[in-house]
C-alpha cells in the first residue's frame, strides 16, 4: 500500500508538472457484483466512464444509449475531466479521484506513458481473468498490443495514427499538388511555399506544438524504435533520425522562418486547433482524432496526405501509432460491469460513438470514415476531402507500439527541457543531445535500484 501510495504521489508530481509546460490489486477479477464466472451483471449497477473529452468531442450521450439499450441492467454514467477537452488536465484530475477513493470504474488515459505511469501505480485492475474467460487474444483481435509486463491493463480505444492535414486553398495558391509520398524535406520546401506575409498577419506554411511527438519528427517512422526510449527504459535519442528532427525544427523555425517558432507556442499558449482552422498554418501535422474535429469545425477546404518520410528509400505511410488506454479501475465494485462496457467500446462502441477510427481488427475503414462524416455537420463536412482522406488512411502502416517503463514521463519531460532550450538558442544540438542522453539514463538507473 505504501508503495503504491508512494508511485501515485509521483505520478501527481509529474502530471501538475505536465500541465504547466488505490492501492495494488490482486491479479484476478474481484467477486463482487459479479466477477469472472458471471457473464453479466446480476443486479442493476451504475458504473462511471471517466475521460477529459467533451461532449462535443465524444458524443458520448449517443454512446451510452446505444450500450444501455443491449444491457439495461447497468446504468453508464461519462463524467469529463476537462472542460476545454484537454488530456493532461484529465489526467491530473483522475489522478486526485484515484489518491481520495472516489468512484471509479472504466477510465482512459492518452497516451502509452501516461497508461504504463498508472500501472505502476496501482490504479489499473489486470484484465487477464476476464480476457481469458472470453477467449480473447488481444494481439489478434486489435490492431495494437498494449501488454506491459506479460499482462493486460487496458485495451485500445480510438487508434491514433498521423498525417498531414493541408489547407486546400493555399496549396492551390502555391500551386503545389496534394501529396501522396513525400519526405521531410518535400515538407520543409512545401513549407517554404506557403508562408506569406510579415508580423502579426504573417501565414506560415507550418506548425509543430509543444508534444514530444513533434521533437521525435524523424524517428516517429522508425518501425522497431519510434519512442525516445526503449522498452527497457534504455535512450533512444542519440542516432542520426533525432538529430535530424531536432535540425529539421529549429531550420524550419529559426532560419527559414517557414514554422511558427516555439517560443511563439509556449508564450502565447497557442492551440494547434486553432491556429489551423484560423489560416496561421498551411499544414499540421497532427493525429486521426482530428478528422472527426473537422466534421464539426472545417473553415476552409482541408486536404490530407502521407506523415513525411525520414529516407525517401523508407515505407510510405509508415507512421508512429497510439491508443486512448481504456481499463477497468482497481478499486471499482463493480468491475465486471466495467470491463464489459470496456469490451463493447472499444469493438462496437466506437463505430456508434462516430467520432474516431477503431483500432479493432473486424473494424471496415470506409464504414468507420462514412460514421465519423455522418455525424458532422454538413456545412463543415463539405470542407472534408474524402478521396485524399481515404487514400492516406489506406496506405498509412503503423510502427510498433512501445508502452515504455512507468517512469518514462519524467524522461519525457526531461527531453522536452533540453528541447526547449535548443529550440529557443540557449545550447547547441550535440549539447542538446549530450544532456539529454545522460539525463534519461540517470532516471532508467535510479528507478532500477
Amino acid at each position: 500500500m505504501k508503495k503504491s501510495l508512494l508511485v501515485l504521489s509521483g505520478v501527481l508530481a509529474i502530471s501538475a508538472a505536465l500541465t504547466g509546460c488505490g492501492s495494488k490489486s490482486e491479479d484476478k477479477p474481484a467477486e463482487t457484483s459479479g466477477g469472472a464466472a458471471t457473464s453479466s451483471t446480476k443486479a442493476p449497477v451504475t458504473i462511471k466512464v471517466q475521460g477529459w473529452y467533451t461532449e462535443a468531442q465524444g458524443n458520448w450521450n449517443k454512446t451510452v444509449e446505444a450500450y444501455t439499450a443491449t444491457h439495461p441492467n447497468v446504468k453508464v454514467v461519462y463524467e469529463s475531466m476537462s472542460e476545454k477537452g484537454d488530456s493532461q488536465e484529465g489526467m491530473k484530475k483522475l489522478d486526485l479521484l484515484a489518491a481520495s477513493g472516489e468512484q471509479m470504474d472504466v477510465v482512459m488515459y492518452s497516451s502509452a506513458s501516461d497508461f504504463a505511469q498508472r500501472v505502476g501505480a496501482g490504479i489499473l485492475e489486470p484484465l487477464d481473468e476476464y480476457l481469458k474467460k472470453d477467449n480473447i487474444v488481444v494481439k489478434d483481435e486489435y490492431k495494437l498490443d498494449p501488454v506491459v509486463n506479460g499482462k493486460y491493463y487496458a485495451l485500445p480505444g480510438k487508434m491514433i495514427e498521423w498525417f498531414v492535414l493541408l489547407n486546400k486553398d493555399k496549396l492551390d495558391a502555391a500551386k503545389l499538388p496534394v501529396p501522396t509520398e513525400w519526405t521531410w524535406n518535400d515538407y520543409a520546401e512545401y513549407a517554404k511555399k506557403m508562408t506569406s506575409g510579415e508580423g502579426a498577419a504573417k501565414q506560415y506554411g507550418s506548425y509543430f506544438h509543444n508534444w514530444k511527438d513533434y521533437a521525435l519528427l524523424g524517428l516517429n517512422n522508425n518501425m522497431e524504435n519510434p519512442y525516445l526510449v526503449k522498452s527497457d527504459g534504455t535512450e533512444n535519442i542519440d542516432n542520426p533520425q533525432v538529430r535530424f528532427s531536432l535540425n529539421l525544427r529549429n531550420q524550419l523555425e529559426n532560419v527559414d522562418k517557414t514554422s511558427v517558432p516555439y517560443a511563439e507556442v509556449v508564450s502565447q499558449k497557442m492551440a494547434y486547433r486553432d491556429v489551423f482552422y484560423a489560416g496561421k498554418t498551411a499544414m499540421l501535422a497532427t493525429g486521426n482524432w482530428m478528422v472527426g474535429e473537422l466534421s464539426q469545425n472545417a473553415k476552409f477546404n482541408t486536404v490530407f496526405a502521407p506523415y513525411p518520410k525520414y529516407d525517401a528509400k523508407d515505407t510510405n505511410g509508415l507512421t508512429e501509432v497510439g491508443a486512448d488506454f481504456m481499463g477497468v479501475a482497481a478499486n471499482s465494485k463493480n468491475k465486471q460491469a466495467a470491463y464489459d462496457f470496456v469490451k463493447w467500446y472499444t469493438t462496437e462502441g466506437i463505430q456508434t460513438q462516430g467520432l474516431f477510427f477503431s483500432g479493432w481488427k473486424k473494424a471496415d475503414i470506409n464504414k468507420n470514415v462514412d460514421a465519423i462524416l455522418a455525424s458532422g455537420k454538413p456545412d463543415q463536412v463539405k470542407f472534408i476531402d474524402k478521396t485524399s482522406l481515404l487514400a492516406t488512411l489506406k496506405v498509412n502502416k503503423a510502427t510498433k507500439l512501445v508502452v515504455p517503463p512507468t517512469y518514462a514521463l519524467q524522461q519525457e519531460k526531461e527531453y522536452l527541457t533540453q528541447v526547449e532550450l535548443y529550440l529557443t538558442g540557449k545550447q547547441d544540438l550535440d549539447k542538446t543531445i549530450a544532456t539529454a542522453k545522460t539525463k534519461i539514463e540517470d532516471i532508467r538507473k535510479s528507478n532500477a535500484k
